[in-house]
């Protein structure tokens, strides 16, 4: 049988190491990653090989020749231009008219690739797949396969909630000759992208084999270290070149060493180094051919590639050094720092943590380098979260890193365009906008400044199309010191995940564009975005019915900035309000629910002194809108959702209504014979944001105060939700209470179980595969099953080491049984596996 070995990969989120050379080219215990592959290869009779190259071909061909060294026989294809993985070996199919096996040649792995042939075979297979069981499975392929190892499914980086299988794909296949029918010629095409999928859905045979033993992506600097050290310590069976000493200390050929009494194990000292008697070589150095280490220098958890200098007093701990570098006397590289080829670091300077140098760069005498020196493009960095850019104060987010996050947003625009910038009105706000909107400015593009007011006053601008893309600037409801930074795009929705990646990739690569003198862009002030704003809000609301109704309301602004806004508005409804907590108080930004939910008599004490139709009390942000009823009842948000969703269903009488997939079926039972249906979607307010932009959606919502009318805008938005309360219950003609008393109690429970990251995608195959013979399985986000008697859904958290259980029966005690029923499983599954550990 032949074997391919893929290197054509640049390895862009390993750079530098893969800046002048391929991936499968990087060096693990002093040898390419690739040449541990065809030795692996050869141990399990696979000597025939073809060698896929694109990226810098030269160099895999004059280290490898045609094999004879090594005692194979190889071949190579060379792509021209990028095929991607199945492209890249469709290209060699000329070479290849048997099953063959192919591998990377840029990961690290000693499965028993006989054991995976051997089950291809018996079961007839066209493609198999050698699969493995990893901890987090979010940065991989995600298989699912059912008892038999039929492949059931592909996931390509899954959520949390996606996350049914810790099986994950390890880029190790055995192929039928067939599969290139399926593959077109000359083209781009990816094995697990397209051509799987595509064979999943024409019902081809095609099964996942488990492997056991090593398997490591060397993607980043930290699993390429981790590679080399668990090749040390034996962890993957692999040949290290060198005589293996005591405390597993590998040394090669004349080596200039006067003792061992400075090196502690494990370790590898490549052929001709040179290592004074001061020097400290610590355990897990690893040095290639000709490293010179000097007295006083020290070494741990690194790895220093051939021909490098490491001069006296010079400390590397945790980094990589790449080839022919000069590391100056007393130079100090941090930990998961990497230094590319030909670099010279000098005296005295520091290298901070993270940081990388690409190659033939110098860094002067004295120098402390914290951020990246780059001259070409780097992996992407974790910069967007769930809630834009978030972080502590003058820590994480910082003046500078926000004028360097308005330069990328503003390269990735054109020259000229506008972005809207607003903030809250805490002072830290105020900092972190200035700064964004002095590098928007450096990179020519304008500022709409609207200062202090609600983010729903910039998202609203945007459908006006006069810019391009806004930014608000806040503090956390939940921790006085963060501050969120998020961006918006036309017609208000939070920016796209591919232009987060544009203004992340600028951001990385610090190439940002530079305006010319003439061309800075200027600050304008719109004078009337509010009145737009306001009048937008009154266009959207039955103002001469809710007038109608002269409702008398307590009003709760919680510090907001949305007051200075619905002052300028709430006389037109005709209404008598009694408004509180009406001024701007930085030190009141918290989480309106949580001080609402702690005292929640005030509101409801006022409510009734004062014989109001009802309370309205919205959160710092102007997004969130909590109620108490005209007799004092504070409402759930559950129950307000509910009552929303009915009383906009029968004023509507048609369109779509989105909720998440966590939130009781009553949702359906209430819109039945209106003509309007219930649209189900992930559980995240991202996922909620995006099904609430479709075309007939009238209503979004979720249980915390979020709701959202996309009709005026595709998002929340608390002064348009109180609008629209006011509205429909001046429809009803009836008191709120009336209406909440109308909406039946749910059997829905709820219950958090804590889990292990390390356990969080096992337990989540297992449960997954527990259910494969039920009937009725919602997959969409987590695991929901349906039964007779109700339905459970098992959510794994995306941001804490937890899982989240919902069961709805037709009663409590079904509810109950079915939460119990898969919080025990999810129970047996933790202690299964942590037996095991």
């Amino acid at each position: 049988m032949k074997a391919v070995v893929m290197a054509g990969g640049e390895g862009t989120r390993l750079r530098p190491l893969t800046s002048n050379q391929p991936k499968p080219m990087v060096p693990i215990v002093n040898k390419p990653c690739m040449e541990h592959i065809i030795e692996l290869l050869k141990q399990h009779g696979l000597r025939d090989i073809v060698v896929t190259v694109a990226f810098l071909p030269q160099s895999v061909r004059a280290y490898f020749g045609d094999g004879s060294a090594l005692g194979v026989s190889i071949a190579y294809s060379v792509e021209e231009s990028p095929l991607g993985t199945a492209g890249s070996v469709r290209n060699a199919a000329e070479l290849l008219d048997e099953t063959f096996i192919v591998i990377s040649g840029d990961a690290l792995t000693d499965f028993n690739l006989s054991e995976i042939i051997d089950f291809h075979n018996s079961k007839k297979s066209l493609i198999t797949i050698a699969l493995k069981s990893v901890e987090n499975p979010l940065e991989f392929g995600v298989v699912i396969v059912d008892d038999e190892n039929r492949i059931k499914q592909f996931l390509e980086k899954p959520s949390w909630g996606q996350v049914f299988s810790d099986y994950v794909n390890t880029g190790i296949y055995v192929l039928d000759p067939e599969i290139f029918k399926y593959i077109p010629e000359g083209e781009k095409y990816d094995f697990s992208q397209q051509l799987f999928p595509k064979m999943l859905e024409r019902g081809k045979p095609m099964f996942g084999y488990p492997c056991d033993g090593y398997w490591e992506d060397i993607g980043n600097v930290n699993q390429y270290l981790r590679a080399n050290h668990d090749a040390l310590d034996g962890k993957v069976k692999v040949s290290i070149p060198g005589i293996r000493l005591q405390e597993n200390i590998y040394i090669g050929e004349k080596l200039n060493l006067d003792s061992l009494d400075n090196i502690r194990g494990p370790a590898l000292i490549g052929n001709y180094a040179k290592i004074d008697p001061d020097a400290k070589i610590m355990p897990y150095s690893i040095f290639g051919n000709n490293v010179v280490v000097k007295d006083n220098a020290e070494t741990d958890h690194c790895v220093i590639d051939s021909n490098t200098y490491v001069g006296s007093g010079a400390k590397i701990s945790g980094s990589l050094v790449g080839k022919n570098c000069e590391i100056k006397p007393s130079a100090t590289i941090h930990a998961n720092a990497a230094i590319g080829d030909e670099c010279s670091i000098g005296e005295h300077s520091m290298i901070a943590s993270n940081v990388k140098i690409y190659p033939f760069k110098v860094i002067e005498a004295g120098a402390h380098v914290y951020s990246s020196i780059i001259w070409e493009w780097r992996a992407l960095s974790t910069l967007f979260g769930k809630d834009g850019v978030s972080g502590l104060v003058n820590v994480d987010i910082t003046a500078e890193l926000a004028l360097k996050l308005g330069m990328a947003y503003g390269t990735a625009l054109d020259k000229g365009a506008q972005v809207t910038c607003s903030r809250d009105e805490h002072p830290a706000s105020r900092m972190i906008k200035r700064s964004i909107m002095s590098g928007l400015t450096s990179t020519g593009v304008g500022v709409r400044d609207l200062r202090v007011t609600p983010a729903a006053v910039n998202r609203f601008g945007l459908k006006s199309g006069r810019a391009a893309g806004g930014i608000h600037v806040r503090s956390s409801a939940w921790h006085p010191e963060l501050i969120q930074i998020l961006f918006f795009e036309p017609p208000g929705s939070p920016v796209s995940p591919a232009t987060e990646r544009e203004i992340e990739k600028y951001y990385n690569q610090h190439n940002y564009r530079r305006a010319f003198y003439t061309e800075i862009g200027q600050i304008l002030y719109p004078a009337r975005s509010v009145e737009e704003y306001i009048h937008g809000l009154l266009s959207s609301w039955d103002t001469d019915r809710i007038r109608s109704r002269r409702f008398r309301f307590l009003l709760d602004y919680s510090f907001s900035s949305a007051s200075l806004i619905a002052s300028r508005m709430l006389s037109r409804l005709g209404a008598e309000i009694i408004a509180l907590n009406t001024f701007l108080d930085e030190d009141k930004s918290s989480a309106i629910s949580s001080r609402y939910q702690a005292s929640p008599g005030r509101m409801q004490k006022l409510v009734l002194s004062a014989g109001a139709d009802l309370g309205i009390i919205i959160d710092n942000a102007a997004e969130k809108l909590f109620l108490v009823d005209e007799q004092g009842n504070e409402i759930s948000t559950e129950r307000t959702l509910f009552l929303l969703l009915k009383l906009m269903a029968a004023s509507e009488g048609k369109g779509t209504i989105a909720v998440p997939l966590t939130v009781s079926g009553l949702a359906e039972r209430l819109v039945e014979g209106t003509g309007c249906r219930i649209m189900r979607t992930k559980v995240s307010q991202a996922a909620l944001t995006e099904a609430a932009a479709g075309p007939d959606v009238i209503f979004a919502g979720a249980i915390g105060g979020n709701y959202i009318f996309p009709l005026f805008l595709p998002a929340q938005d608390a002064l348009m939700s109180m609008g629209k309360v006011l509205e429909l219950l001046a429809l009803s003609e009836r008191p709120l209470s009336e209406l909440v008393a109308d909406i039946p109690d749910t059997t829905l429970l709820h219950e958090t179980k804590s889990c292990p990251w390390s356990l969080k995608g096992a337990a989540m195959r297992e449960i997954s595969e527990s259910v494969l013979d039920e009937e009725n399985v919602d997959r969409l986000d987590g695991v929901k099953v349906f039964y007779d008697e109700g339905w459970v859904q098992i959510l794994p958290s995306p941001d804490e080491p937890l899982f989240e259980i919902y069961a709805e029966g037709d009663t409590v005690d079904d509810s109950r049984e079915l939460l119990e029923r898969f919080s025990a499983k999810l129970d047996e599954v933790m202690a299964a596996h942590e037996q095991e550990v």
